[in-house]
């Protein structure tokens, strides 16, 4: 059985990078020209390893940039101020987008809105602990101070 190795996931086969055993008809008929595998030569190997790296590296720089911004972000007090009626209610809410905009506006660090875990929109005054995914697996936990405009 030939050897492939895997430019894509494949299903009940491997990851992207895995070296497979897989029979020649599978390999000529089905992987190469979907462009999902390419033939396991020496240099397709060492290729392939040298990408692995590559991709390992920058995860690697990936993670601790993400660490470093959810350091900062859990140092955050954030404050936004909106218009509120006498007994605490705002008029309107505070969303994930204006809590995203907030963020960039007082550290420069730029969040999707959707990594904001808001359960439901803020609708009184007062001080919140919003949870913030800057990547994968790695949160902070910013304090939003949602305040009444004078």
């Amino acid at each position: 059985m030939p050897s492939a190795i895997l430019t894509q996931d494949v299903e009940h086969l491997g990851a992207r990078g895995a070296v497979v055993d897989v029979s020649k008809g599978y390999l000529r008929n089905y992987l190469i020209p979907r462009k999902l595998a390419e033939p396991a030569t020496k240099g397709a190997l060492s290729e392939a390893r040298r990408r692995g790296e590559l991709a390992d590296r920058a995860a690697e720089v990936l993670v601790r940039k993400a660490t470093q911004d959810a350091d900062v972000l859990s140092r955050t007090v954030l404050t936004i101020s909106q218009q509120a009626g006498d007994d605490g209610r705002l008029f309107g809410s505070v969303t994930s987008q204006d809590i995203a905009d907030a963020i960039e506006e007082a550290r420069g660090v730029k969040v999707d809105k959707r990594k904001i875990h808001l359960d439901e929109p803020i609708k009184n005054v007062g001080t919140y602990v919003v949870v913030v995914e800057v990547a994968e697996g790695v949160s902070a936990s910013v304090k939003t101070m949602v305040v009444e405009r004078k």
